[in-house]
C-alpha cells in the first residue's frame, strides 16, 4: 500500500502536476514585471493586479510550449532557462527565429490579437516561464482601461521595433541573394 508521501511524489511528477503551481513571491514577482517595458509604468497597484493573473509553468530541455499553427493563448515571460522560437516546418531545417533567456518575454502577439501561433517555442533547457492568459489580461484591461491603453502602447513598441528589425533582416538577405546571383539589387 502506498502512503501518503509516496503519493504526493507521484503527483509532483504528474505533467499537470506543474501547469499552474502557483506564483513566485509577489514582491519578486512585481519587481521582475516591473523590469519589463510593457509593465514598466504601471503603478504598484496595477502590478499587484497583475501578478494575481500570472501563472508559473516548468519545462523540461527540449520539450515544446507551443508549436506553430496553436491558439495563441498568452504571453511567457522567462523567470529561469533559455528558449528557442523557430519557423517549424516539421523537418530538421527547423529555422530558428529568436533565442530568449531569463528576463525575455515572448508571445506578446497572443494578447493582442489571440491568432493562431506564427512559429514554434521550444525549451533549449529546464526553463521556468511565468504565463499571462489572454482571457485573464483581457479582464484586467477592462477592469483597467487607462493602464491597459498603457500596456497595449508599449507592446505595440515592441512589435513595431521587432518589425523594422526583420525588415532590415530581409533587405540585407535579399541584397546577399541578388548579389550571389550576380544580379543588381
Amino acid at each position: 500500500m502506498e502512503t501518503l508521501s509516496e503519493k504526493n511524489k507521484i503527483l509532483t511528477h504528474s505533467f499537470w502536476a506543474n501547469v499552474f503551481k502557483g506564483t513566485p513571491k509577489k514582491r519578486e514577482l512585481m519587481n521582475d514585471l516591473k523590469e519589463l517595458p510593457p509593465f514598466a509604468a504601471l503603478k504598484k497597484h496595477i502590478l499587484y493586479q497583475l501578478t494575481k493573473i500570472v501563472h508559473v509553468r516548468n519545462y523540461s530541455a527540449g520539450e515544446y510550449i507551443f508549436m506553430q499553427g496553436d491558439p495563441g493563448i498568452g504571453l511567457y515571460i522567462i523567470n529561469e532557462g533559455e528558449v528557442e522560437v523557430f519557423n517549424d516546418d516539421r523537418t530538421e531545417r527547423n529555422v530558428v527565429l529568436a533565442s530568449f533567456s531569463s528576463g525575455d518575454f515572448f508571445g506578446e502577439l497572443a494578447l493582442i490579437d489571440g491568432e493562431t501561433r506564427s512559429a514554434s517555442a521550444r525549451a533549449k533547457t529546464d526553463c521556468e516561464l511565468s504565463v499571462i492568459f489572454k482571457p485573464d489580461f483581457d479582464e484586467l484591461l477592462h477592469r483597467n482601461p487607462r493602464e491597459g491603453l498603457l500596456i497595449l502602447t508599449e507592446l505595440t513598441k515592441i512589435i513595431i521595433t521587432r518589425l523594422r528589425q526583420i525588415n532590415i533582416d530581409y533587405s540585407k538577405l535579399y541584397n546577399l541573394y541578388k548579389n550571389d546571383k550576380g544580379e543588381q539589387a
